[in-house]
């Protein structure tokens, strides 16, 4: 089973809102996931990334790969202490 970090859609027809979640590869882009690891509102302005460092670490920690969009949005979010 492949883990991969990547992006579930939520929100409205032309209003989008994404959760960052751990899901088995296989799995459907809405479908079922594992963990949800944070948030991104391309909507705001500015964009708003929220990521749970802690989550997020323990995952990268077991083996999940991010997507290659994931990866950018975790270059760009904020650092958190």
């Amino acid at each position: 089973m492949a883990v991969r970090i990547r992006l579930t859609r939520l929100g409205r027809k032309k209003k989008p809102f994404y959760r960052i979640v751990v899901a088995d590869s296989e799995c459907k882009r809405d479908g079922k996931f594992l963990d949800v690891v944070g948030t991104y509102d391309p909507l705001q302005d500015p964009v708003v990334i929220v990521v749970n460092d802690a989550k997020l670490q323990d995952w990268l920690g077991r083996g999940a790969l991010p997507t290659t969009t994931v990866k950018s949005l975790l270059k760009k979010a904020p650092a958190t202490e």
